[in-house]
């Protein structure tokens, strides 16, 4: 059986297929499977050994359309679900299955606080997809494999050894998913172990207020901050010992290595089924929110600034018990 699978994004989103990929490889003796994402995003998945092919796009499925004809597959596992792969799966006209994306629901929860969700990650969600193949959950992780070039030596090139450090992804697609500096300076500042920044391009103005705000910080501090690619990034975080993060793609990467994570939700909710994957170590993470907020969720993606203009989700995080769970987590391991 041949078999495509389609996420075009994001880094967070792809890494959350991974389990059915191992399950597809794992459970179909013979599968080949193949899977369409964007060019930018294919060092997530170019290594993975249950993959036969990985077909990449820049913006538009039209430039790779007659490829994948030819490859004459027997199944369409549709994992994004939009206008583009619907045309795509009509252009192979092949079958085809696809997730349950929950809009109606999750446009109930963000419009009307009625939440209707059903109490599921998307993990399995994306497994639902697959099961009429006979694919089932194997109750494992999410996985990446990255070449060995891209290890850093952390106490090389950070100056910190393996597993005595703190990870901080400082930021996120969307700006209300990220703490404002100042918050963040607060729970960092009450961190009681070495730190390493990390993030993208646009988080390098955050770095830059965050190196000046800890620069009396007892304990070491490295802003690594767009100074490494992601898979290095991710080797960063496989290093540590606890990672603080929003909900973003560092979160979900720091998964597939059993990184202790203390999360902090601003806008989003755990409840859109896209919290930490844990399945069978949920003990691993920590959830922190402000809860009883009558404009939370306001958005199931993000905005660039708070529609209401307080960013109480953020702003009135518990910075102490963030740090305390930081700490704990960090003593613990």
């Amino acid at each position: 059986m041949k078999i495509l699978v389609i996420r075009f994004s994001s880094i967070g989103d792809i890494v959350l297929t991974t389990p059915v990929v191992r399950a597809i490889h794992e459970q179909l003796s013979g599968a080949e499977i193949h899977y369409i994402t964007k060019k930018k995003f294919a060092t997530l998945l170019e290594n993975n050994p249950h993959l036969s092919k990985v077909i990449t796009i820049e913006k538009s499925v039209t430039e790779v359309l007659d490829q994948l004809k030819t490859e004459q597959y027997d199944v369409v596992i549709d994992l994004h679900k939009n206008i583009r792969t619907l045309r795509l799966k009509q252009a192979l006209g092949v079958k085809s299955y696809s997730f349950d994306k929950l809009n109606f629901q999750k446009w109930m929860l963000v419009n009307f606080k009625v939440d209707k969700l059903p109490q599921i990650h998307i993990v399995d969600r994306y497994l639902d997809a697959v099961k009429e193949l006979g694919v089932v959950n194997d109750q494992q992780p999410c996985e990446l494999f990255f070449d060995d070039s891209t290890t850093v030596n952390t106490e090389k090139e950070l100056g910190f050894e393996k597993k005595s450090y703190v990870s901080v992804a400082v930021g996120a697609q969307f700006a209300t998913k990220v703490m404002p500096v100042e918050v963040l300076l607060a729970v960092l500042n009450k961190v009681k172990h070495p730190i390493v920044l990390l993030g993208g391009p646009t988080d390098e103005e955050r770095g830059k207020l965050l190196e000046e705000g800890l620069k009396n910080h007892p304990h070491k501090m490295v802003n690594a901050i767009n100074r490494y690619s992601l898979a290095q990034s991710a080797s960063i975080v496989a290093q540590s010992k606890v990672i603080l993060t929003h909900d973003t793609g560092l979160m979900h990467i720091a998964t597939c290595y059993a990184v202790p994570i203390v999360s902090v939700w601003g806008n989003t909710v755990p409840e859109f089924g896209m919290y930490p994957y844990y399945p069978s170590n949920s003990e691993l993470f920590s959830i922190h929110e402000v809860k009883n907020l009558n404009c939370r969720p306001c958005s199931k993606i993000g905005y660039d600034k708070c529609p209401k203009k307080h960013f109480n989700c953020m702003n009135l995080q518990d910075v102490d018990a963030i740090a305390s769970d930081v700490n704990q987590r960090f003593e613990a391991c």
